[in-house]
């Protein structure tokens, strides 16, 4: 399968791109005036610092006195108090703003993943999924939290100090001014230079991201396929890309950050030079020249603070635009808006509207094809399935078995068609009502970190410990509970990692057994289970599937012999139906497969006796 490419995002700065993050801040601009607020104070103590130490210079040192000292210093140390509570206020309001951005993004994107289609996950890696909302999700409120806070102080600031300079003395504010066109170009050319390999870092970075998650969850494939070795080198090319990209970009700043320091120490020389003149021929006090020199040392890292901060605002366009990527795609199957404000939706369900399924299903004229694919899985097809019935769906492997099932339960919808559920169009009624209602046993079933007893009444919240145990006993799952030491209250591991896939399974049948479902799809569900297992397995499924609709996909077609009706998939098209025996006096695909299959295991029996 072709690799994942990731989405270039590199478009120039767009208010209508941030303009989509409004909703999210826009909760918070108490915090935001309130930060703005003590930054504008900020920036005026800063600015006054320098004069107070020109009058401290002109009315102390060069007088000889300490008359109005006390004064002065009650007003010093009182506005030296000010900033600092005013500081304790601004990092309070500033980290209020990202932890609640942070956590409102999060939250906002893991609840509209919970409503995507199976084929956004089909195609989009965990590891970029995961990059959006943890990394994206936290630059952005860092950002928003403190760059835009540090620029607006920065732009108060320069501006300030320029008018206060020229106040001072027009000349000496001219000869620093001059320097800071050729401060603003570095800046500009230095951090878009910057910024490329800062987005080339975390491109790179979610991949690494991809990559580690795939690598500690295909742990056990790995080890038994004996490629560690492999996983580790293309793991390293990625890190060391990603560590040429880093250190391209440090070794830009490493350039850049002493030139600008130059500049400053450059101009700082040149003030001092022409202002101590101007101080021996009397035309400018003392305590002036030491405000320009102080403003000469600093006004230039607000300057490239400015400057950073712009590209950085640029380059976190790049993050808003995955993040508001993610949050608007669309999923692939939705109800209708007065389907959903009858039946509720997957938040706030309905369910005193909800009509019990008896599992009559009926394919009326259905045509369908995936959406990434030209040519039409099902055309014009018609199938109707009783209440009751069981179904097996058998083929070779990717013969596209699933199709049918997914279908029928509303995963993926019909192009031109339609399919009944107790004679009604389930287009009628909402997908939560049709997935509550249908209970699944895959192939390599999925379990959540908990105990055995949590991961059964998954199946049914409001379940007692003793329906639990006995659906467990239903299906020999209480086998796997009395294996291990703490019974039912036995931690299964992340993704049931301490079970066996026949174990998981056991536990998933258990679960799809207590939710009492009105339709069961049973997907290769016994396909990793001891053949002792699952004859124990197979008596429970058929006393199960009495009286309920259901689909049983299979590769082994000794399971399904007793099936009501059999239908055979080749090329993602049906192109048999009927029972067991119709299929086999046709002697079509159904009885090649069957033949295929009973030469197989009829081998395996003798090779398994030694004989």
């Amino acid at each position: 399968m072709a690799a994942y490419e990731e989405q270039e995002y590199d478009r120039p700065f767009s208010l209508r791109v941030w303009a989509k993050m409004f909703p999210f801040f826009k909760p918070y601009k108490k915090y935001f005036a309130t930060t703005m607020g003590l930054n504008i104070f900020l920036a005026g103590v800063d600015i006054l610092v320098p004069l107070f130490q020109s009058y401290a210079i002109d009315h102390f040192i060069l007088k000889n006195t300490l008359e109005k000292l006390v004064p002065f210093a009650v007003v010093y140390v009182l506005m030296i108090v000010l900033q600092t509570v005013s500081v304790y206020w601004s990092v309070h309001a500033a980290t209020t703003i990202e932890m609640n951005i942070g956590r409102d993004l999060k939250w906002a994107q893991f609840q509209h993943l919970q409503i995507l289609s199976f084929s956004y996950y089909n195609t989009t890696p965990v590891g970029y999924i995961h990059a959006r909302v943890m990394s994206d999700t936290l630059r952005i409120a860092s950002m928003v939290a403190w760059g835009l806070v540090d620029m607006f102080w920065a732009l108060i600031y320069v501006m300030t100090v320029f008018g206060v300079m020229f106040f001072l003395n027009a000349e000496l504010a001219f000869v620093i001014m001059l320097v800071v066109p050729g401060i603003a170009l570095l800046t500009v050319y230095f951090q878009n230079k910057i910024l490329r390999w800062n987005r080339k870092v975390r491109r790179i970075n979610a991949q690494i991201t991809n990559a580690y998650n795939e690598g500690i969850t295909g742990v056990k494939t790995s080890k038994s396929m004996v490629i560690e070795e492999d996983n580790d080198r293309a793991f390293w090319e990625k890190t060391a890309k990603m560590h040429q990209a880093a250190s391209r970009s440090a070794r830009l700043n490493a350039v850049y950050i002493p030139m600008i320091l130059f500049c400053g120490s450059a101009v700082s020389a040149i003030v001092l030079t022409r202002g101590g003149g101007m101080v021996q021929q009397e035309l400018m006090e003392l305590g002036k020249l030491s405000v320009f020199i102080s403003y000469a040392v600093v006004i230039f890292e607000p300057i490239q603070q400015l400057a950073r901060l712009l590209s950085e605002l640029i380059s976190c366009q790049a993050n808003i635009e995955r993040v508001t990527d993610l949050l608007e795609q669309k999923p692939g199957v939705t109800d209708r808006e007065d389907v959903t404000e009858r039946y509720g939706d997957a938040f706030f369900a309905k369910r005193e509207n909800w009509e019990r399924i008896r599992g009559d299903i009926v394919f009326e004229d259905v045509s369908f094809r995936y959406p990434d694919g030209r040519e039409y899985v099902l055309e014009h097809f018609n199938l109707h399935i009783p209440a009751g019935t069981n179904v097996a769906i058998v083929g070779e492997t990717g013969a596209g078995k699933s199709t049918l099932v997914n279908l029928a339960g509303r995963f993926f919808e019909p192009v031109e068609g339609r399919i009944l559920i107790d004679g009604v169009d389930y287009r009628e009624r909402s997908q939560l009502w049709l997935h509550s209602q249908m209970g699944y046993v895959l192939q390599n079933p999925h379990l959540f970190s908990g105990t055995i007893r949590e991961n059964i009444r998954y199946g049914r919240l409001d379940a007692t410990d003793e329906e639990v145990e006995e659906a467990a006993r239903q299906v020999s799952a209480d086998m796997v509970a009395a294996r291990l030491e703490q019974g039912y209250e036995s931690n299964v591991g992340e993704s049931g990692g301490r079970l066996s896939v026949g174990e998981k399974q056991l536990i998933s049948f258990a679960r799809a057994v207590l939710a009492d479902p009105a339709i069961f799809v049973l997907d290769e569900a016994t396909s990793s289970i001891d053949t002792k297992t699952e004859q124990l397995i197979q008596q429970a499924v058929r006393r199960l599937l009495k009286g309920h609709t259901s689909f049983v996909i299979a590769h082994r077609l000794s399971t399904v012999r007793q099936a009501d009706l059999i239908l055979v998939v080749k090329d993602g098209k049906i192109i048999e139906q009927g029972n067991h025996q119709e299929l086999l006096c046709r002697k079509g695909s159904y009885y090649e497969l069957y033949s295929r299959q009973f030469e197989e295991e009829a081998a395996m029996k003798v090779f398994g006796n030694g004989t």
